[in-house]
């Protein structure tokens, strides 16, 4: 078994800063990515993509607005909103199919969904950031300057021009989701395009979708007077909503105020429990090997044990229940149960926790990502999952012993041994990330869309 290698307390008792983006295979292997060590550099702005506030404003609109969803019942917020985190408080959610908001959400006994999501859903802290070039768990789509579009994404050739960025990019998957917002291919023209292969072009999903929010007279006003070259007649195009959508993520969801933001600026010490667990952060447990840099992650894919549940990710056609993560996208097997190493600002406030939302406690996490493949063996189910009727019971991976075997062998850490009271130090120092202005939020929840379909709250 390889080890990862942590630096010792004299290399890293500070943050790192400077990280690059990942490689464009996302391959991990025992080398650290190349850090630049560096005393505590304080966030400002120059580390995040300006944003124009008039895109900010209308992005919030259409993130509220169910508008963007096959059968206009579900927005972008319903899975990333605010009151969880920017998740929706579930291990795995229920799209299409589902009523309700966060934990109360249930499927719909008239056209209950399919399946659930099969990943959890990511939080959405500093996407704006220039240093985030790969996105999604598995890294499906990153930056690529040697492609037209500048990004690499499954599409692969017929991915098209006019995202201003990868953030903008990520938009376009859930909307093509059967399970996530395009619903089923009888259900609506979305859903039909997506089921014939039409994407892009005319006829296609983003067309359509472009054309509702077009004929909405508010939101053609906002976007001419936002975008001078849709004043001057171009028509509003799908990339127009998704660059929209990312102005305001990136406005909304920035967060660099926690308290160790103000340790680091000097103006206040950390507690003393969250500074003993900062000096095993970045000394004996290791987990700045990972978690580096000034939104703690090292945008890299690790191997890390983590409880499966649901009904994985493959395509319709196959049987199985895994999610090989970072496998899926590489084909290398070295990748198999790797996923990207998420960024830890608000982590106390996103759970459930793990690619699958395995737990719904942070110290219960923590314990077993200090130790996965004992973790693994001692697991207990403490997913917050509703209640659902499906083919694909929850628990097929984590009850057959050859798959938890799997993804136990895929494991490339030493567990650095820590006590009960170090885990509480550990958890303090995450709690010390947490940004209350961010989750408060800036712009906030929109009182009504101009579709006048109803808004999550």
């Amino acid at each position: 078994m390889r080890r990862m290698k942590a630096y010792p307390l004299a290399l890293c008792a500070v943050v790192c800063a400077g990280l690059g983006a990942a490689p464009a295979d996302g391959a991990s292997d025992d080398a650290p990515p190349a850090l630049e060590l560096a005393l505590p550099v304080p966030l400002t702005d120059a580390a995040f993509r300006p944003v124009d506030p008039a895109h900010a404003r209308l992005g919030q609109l259409l993130f509220y607005d169910p508008i963007l969803s096959g059968n206009r019942n579900i927005a972008c917020a319903t899975c990333h909103h605010p009151r969880f985190g920017t998740g929706d408080g579930l291990s795995l959610g229920l799209g299409e199919g589902g009523t309700g908001l966060g934990p109360d959400r249930r499927a719909d006994p008239a056209n209950p969904p399919e399946r659930r999501i099969p990943r959890n859903a990511p939080a959405l802290w500093n996407l704006g950031a220039r240093e985030f070039t790969v996105l999604f768990a598995d890294g499906r789509i990153e930056a690529d300057d040697r492609r037209p579009s500048g990004l690499r994404t499954p599409l692969e050739d017929e991915m098209v021009t006019g995202f201003d960025g990868i953030l903008s990019a990520q938009t376009m998957f859930p909307v093509l989701s059967p399970d996530e917002m395009a619903g089923h291919y009888t259900e609506n023209d979305v859903a039909s395009a997506v089921r014939r292969g039409l994407i892009t072009g005319p006829g296609g999903a983003w067309e359509i979708i472009a054309a509702r929010v077009a004929a909405i007279p508010a939101y053609a006003e906002m976007f001419a007077a936002a975008y001078p070259e849709i004043a001057a007649g171009r028509p509003i195009a799908f990339t127009d909503i998704a660059n929209a959508i990312a102005a305001f993520v990136a406005f909304e969801f920035r967060s660099d105020a926690s308290p160790w933001d103000r340790a680091v600026w000097g103006a206040e010490p950390l507690p003393a429990a969250a500074r003993a667990g900062k000096a095993l952060f970045f000394g004996r447990a290791g987990c700045s090997a990972c978690h580096a840099g000034p939104f703690f992650t090292d945008h890299r894919f690790h191997a890390m044990g983590q409880p499966q549940l649901g009904p994985g990710k493959g395509e319709r056609f196959e049987s199985h229940q895994r999610d090989l993560g970072r496998m899926r996208v590489t084909g290398r097997n070295a990748d198999a149960y790797a996923f990207r190493t998420p960024s830890l600002r608000n982590v106390a406030a996103t759970g459930p926790w793990g690619h699958a939302g395995a737990f719904s406690d942070l110290r219960a996490f923590l314990r077993h990502h200090l130790n996965p493949v004992a973790g693994l063996e001692a697991y207990a189910p403490q997913a917050i999952l509703p209640p659902l009727d499906t083919d694909l019971p929850d628990w097929t991976i984590m009850q057959d012993p050859a798959e938890r075997a799997a993804i136990a062998a895929a494991v490339r850490l030493d567990p650095p041994g820590l006590s009960e009271d170090e885990i509480g130090d550990l958890l303090a120092f995450l709690q010390a990330l947490t940004d209350a202005d961010a989750l408060a939020g800036r712009l906030g929840i929109p009182d009504a869309v101009p579709s006048g379909l109803p808004v999550d709250r």
